[in-house]
């Protein structure tokens, strides 16, 4: 018999282009238009339209890129509309879309005359219901945003309109056609009817006769359809579909919970400021699709977004509110945003929970309990806990599908972090956080599931993302004609914690996935714009320093607390760690702005630093040093001050035939003529750290040119194009003091230099290295590389509140895919009895292999990259950071170094005091004080964060100098836990003993 279905789904085509689709509008009339563009930025409804407009007319140009336009749109609803049944009369707006996708174009507001928002008109969102009763006149203004289409069909293309000084200003868009129109209700519920079971039929294998069944419906439908009277003969059409939909699902199908959703990247491919306005549209859109759908969840995450929406649309905002109370719209993930996981560093991660639950808890009497990271670019192995301590209960992700080699072969499961705490975790098998509820899209969830056979239920997130718009009526109507359908998986609409109620009852015992959740893909996130990561890291250190200072301030009555001025602080730094921020892969604009923003930060901690510590040091001609650090140094307490005490070894520096050589009573090291570490030997053991024949602090250029992707990612090839940057323009001796030697080398290569400052300080275990680099290349990758004189099976690379271990061979495809690696502030290699640390002040990129036939291990730190997209301008540019390099030093002395090199001691001079005792004071070994600040309800007590962090059982006594009742152990939001066996009984003297499992996290609250 000859196959005639090609031929039938051709006919399904064009009658669904051609027929169907026109038809649903019934009959339009036009409407008057009117514009007026704001000169510069965004500006309040009141203000715009208080401004003199100018007529309009479909086909004119508008829109310069970031610019806003707004129009007014006059008309009435034709009379004889009166008696049309099964019809809904609307306003369709087609700015001069061009692209089948909501978000990254233009986009509009719509609001009443009065000046309510009503909804948001997008690509393939473009009505806008009007209750204007037939034969009255309306009135709306459209706010319209001419962003430009920086996604360029995803070709990584350099452009220039990721900056505004250099986007130019010629209009963009061209606008369309505006017209109040009549639109049938049935026709366009038989456009969803053969969207659905077509997008099922081309998913069901050819054998089984449902394949056929709806193949034969959807041709007879069409016959029944008079393409003379489209919506006279349309109820006909559904008609003969109807047997079609009434077969119910099998009772093995894939069960789906569809929550509505609209990922919206807090910034990425378009500035801060325009994400409060993808906010209210998409919040909009949403509240009226509530509105005529009360059984439909929506779930939102980032606290900022609904802090923008409080801020900008106080009038929405209380619409919102509205929709949580009756559940219809759920607060999701319990952060400040959907922040990277890689970068930020343990206290921030904490506080992401802790400001993002609190705006949560305080404005709507909800906290989340699940963590809602669908597009972050890979998972820390600390996240568990950090959540866990946060109360949360469940996990959610989708970008490990993104994976380029091998597959997670867990799609629920359970996540145990570096600490053995495990979270509930799900990884939907849809591969999307923008579901349509196609037909492909749900029997893509039910094909990859991975845990047939033990469970059979997962969530599929539905709605217009990344640049927002979130869900359409059309896919409402997907659910339901989905709700239970032959050939389909079951759709049930649900929200984020229905599902995973119910994945937990269906599958109580779940399998195991220890360590972090790499991501095989967009590895270059750890280094692309240095300048933003620099900022982060100077950020968090200096918050740490600036809640330190103003509570020993506090707690001893010099100062008051400074709250709105740190909470002000965080939430800055904590928008900037959204990952598509922090990691580098934004726009010019964004980065530009990131740098602003962290300067302002800098100068408000400076300041709050100097005001506490001149409160409670007083006026004098004494010069204090600050140690924020948890660690003794030069005689100042940790988390106190004092006076730099005298009498360690002097540091020398001479030339000798072996080169430069730069000494202290720990180390001696040597540069060969060039600069370069040829010897680097541990005094106190007698080692060498460096290999025979292979330098180290090698500079190494690279070719960067991914296939895609460009800010994001970094291939492994790009190993095969490496130069070596060998040669020095200059050496010289620049420092000889007692107290620190220092040697200057400038090498120059392309367009670029690097001056870089290797110095070794008196009773330092370290050699550290300044790079000041003036970087003007395009699409390299600059490394740093220290071969060592050590056969590492593996590398320990700082994380948050701890460290995870990483093979340093390629075993494995899952070792070989991780060929480049995040770490916080430092790295450790070592064997047996012996081991070296290199530690940083800004990097996060490394690489650490096995090198020299196996015998020794080489650590790379990637310091700068040069991407063209989408910021062509990336990392162009003066940086300066800090390495160091530690031989001799075990995992103890690597945590030691990494807080050394990022929180330096600080002078004061001018002070009247010897020292500043310590609030807190911690015995014992592996015990790290992380935090310590004022309690977050501003009830005066003290807050102490804490961690082990050598990956070891540990006992200490954490001693308070200040008048407190007793200590509680709490949870990050500081509330009271339900396991006190870690703190034991407090002893006479304001001290308690506590007993910590490897890197477990506390919090322990000081009532005062």
């Amino acid at each position: 018999m000859h196959d005639d279905a090609p031929l039938v789904q051709m006919r399904i085509n064009r009658f669904v282009t051609e027929r169907l689709q026109p038809g649903i509008i019934r009959a339009s009339v036009a409407v008057d238009i009117q514009r007026w563009e704001a000169p510069g930025e965004p500006v309040s409804f009141a203000h715009a339209v208080a401004q003199p407009f100018e007529p309009v007319e479909a086909g004119c140009a508008w829109g310069k890129p970031w610019g806003t336009t707004w129009f007014k749109v006059a008309g009435t609803v034709p009379a004889e509309w009166a008696d049309a049944a099964d019809a809904r009369v609307q306003l369709v707006v087609d700015l001069g879309f061009d692209s089948a996708q909501p978000g990254f174009q233009s986009e509009g507001l719509v609001f009443s005359a009065s000046g309510s928002i009503i909804k948001a008109v997008e690509p393939l969102n473009t009505g806008v219901p009007l209750t204007t009763a037939p034969g009255d006149a309306f009135e709306f203004y459209i706010e319209a945003a001419s962003n430009p289409d920086l996604s360029q069909a995803w070709t990584f293309a350099p452009t220039p309109m990721g900056a505004r000084e250099t986007a130019g200003d010629g209009p963009l868009y061209r606008l369309a056609g505006m017209v109040v129109a009549l639109r049938d209700n049935t026709v366009w519920s038989l456009a969803q009817d053969f969207w659905t079971l077509h997008g099922l039929y081309a998913e069901l294998p050819a054998h089984l006769p449902r394949k056929a069944e709806i193949l034969r419906a959807l041709d007879l439908a069409i016959d029944a359809v008079d393409p003379q009277d489209v919506a006279g003969t349309a109820q006909a059409g559904r008609d003969l579909l109807a047997p079609a939909f009434a077969a119910p699902a099998w009772q093995s199908s894939h069960r789906v919970h569809a929550v509505g959703h609209a990922h919206i990247d807090s910034a990425w491919l378009w500035p801060l400021r325009e994400t409060v306005r993808k906010v209210a549209r998409t919040f909009a859109n949403v509240d009226a699709l509530i509105e005529q759908n009360p059984d439909f969840v929506f779930a939102a995450s980032s606290a900022q977004q609904f802090a923008w929406l409080k801020e900008h649309y106080p009038d929405l905002f209380d619409r919102v509110r509205r929709r949580v109370a009756e559940g219809s719209f759920v607060p999701v993930g319990g952060m400040w945003v959907e922040s990277d996981s890689n970068l930020p560093g343990g206290e921030a991660l904490a506080r992401q929970f802790v400001a993002g639950k609190r705006f949560f808890m305080e404005e709507f009497g909800v906290e989340p309990l699940e963590v809602w990271l669908p597009d972050s670019f890979g998972y820390s192995g600390a996240l568990p806990q950090i959540a866990r301590a946060a109360g949360s209960r469940w996990f959610l992700t989708q970008k490990i599908s993104w994976n380029e080699t091998n597959v997670m072969p867990h799609h629920t499961f359970q996540w145990e972090g570096i600490d053995g705490t495990r979270i509930f975790t799900h990884f939907p098998p849809v591969d999307t956080y923008s579901s349509e509820l196609s037909g492909s899209d749900l029997a893509r969830a039910e094909r990859q599931y991975s845990e047939k056979g033990v469970a059979n239920t997962s969530l599929v997130p539905f709605g217009w993302g990344d640049g927002g718009g979130g869900p359409t009526e059309e896919m409402i109507a997907a659910a339901r004609r989905t709700a239970s359908l032959e050939g389909s998986p079951t759709v049930l609409l649900s929200s984020p914690r229905g599902f995973f109620e119910a994945a937990e009852a269906e599958y109580p015992q779940p399998p195991v996935w220890s360590g972090e959740l790499y991501l095989e893909f967009h590895r270059g996130t750890y280094t692309s714009q240095a300048r933003t990561k620099r900022g982060n890291r100077r950020s968090e250190h200096l918050l740490r320093e600036a809640e330190l200072w103003a509570t020993t301030a506090a707690v001893r009555g010099a100062a008051d607390y400074p709250y709105a001025a740190l909470e002000q602080a965080w939430h800055t730094v904590l928008l900037l760690q959204f990952h598509d921020i922090l990691p580098g892969s934004s726009i010019a604009w964004v980065h530009r702005e990131a740098e602003l923003r962290y300067e302002e930060v800098r100068v408000t901690l400076e300041q709050i630093i100097d005001r506490s510590v001149r409160a409670l040091a007083g006026d004098g001609t004494r010069t204090l040093a600050l140690n924020s650090g948890p660690f003794d140094r030069a005689g100042v307490p940790a988390l106190g001050a004092g006076e730099l005490t005298a009498g360690r070894a002097a540091a020398t520096v001479s030339r000798t035939a072996e080169g430069i050589v730069l000494q202290n009573d720990r180390l001696r090291a040597t540069l060969d003529a060039d600069g370069l570490l040829v010897s680097l030997r541990d005094l106190v053991t007698g080692r060498e750290s460096i290999p025979t024949g292979q330098p180290s602090k090698v500079l190494q250029l690279f070719r960067d040119t991914p296939r895609q992707w460009d800010a994001w990612d970094i291939d492994a090839d790009y190993v095969r194009t490496m130069t070596e940057l060998r040669v020095a323009d200059s050496v010289e001796i620049c420092e000889s003091g007692s107290e620190r030697v220092a040697v200057r080398i400038i090498r120059r290569f392309g367009s670029s230099t690097v001056e870089e400052t290797v110095s070794l300080s008196s009773g330092e275990r370290a050699l550290d290295v300044e790079l000041a680099i003036d970087w003007h290349e395009r699409q390299k990758l600059l490394k740093l590389a220290f071969p060592i004189d050590v056969q590492a099976a593996q590398a320990a690379s700082e994380i948050q509140f701890g460290h995870i271990l990483r093979p340093t061979h390629s075993n494995t495809s899952w070792d070989a895919a991780r060929f480049e690696t995040v770490a916080h502030r430092w790295v450790h290699v070592g064997e047996p009895g012996y081991g070296v640390a290199v530690a940083n002040d800004s990097t996060y990129g490394h690489d650490i292999r096995r090198t020299g036939e196996g015998r020794s291990t080489t650590v790379r730190l990637s310091l700068l990259r040069a991407p063209l997209y989408p910021d062509p301008e990336s990392d162009q540019g003066e940086h300066r950071m800090r390495v160091a390099i530690a031989p001799g030093a075990g995992i103890p002395e690597a945590v030691e170094e990494g807080y050394r090199l990022n929180l330096p001691l600080r002078p004061v001079e001018g002070v009247g005091v010897e020292h500043i005792a310590p609030l807190v004071r911690v015995d014992g070994a592996g015990v790290v004080v992380e935090a310590v600040k004022l309690a977050e309800d501003q009830s005066g007590d003290v807050i102490v964060r804490l961690y082990e962090a050598h990956g070891g059982r540990a006992a200490a006594t954490l001693s308070a100098d200040f008048d407190a009742t007793d200590a509680v152990l709490t949870d990050l939001l500081e509330r009271p836990t339900a396991s006190p066996e870690t703190l034991l009984a407090p002893s006479a003297d304001r001290s308690w003993r506590l007993e910590l499992r490897p890197f477990q996290l506390v919090t322990i609250r000081f009532r005062r």
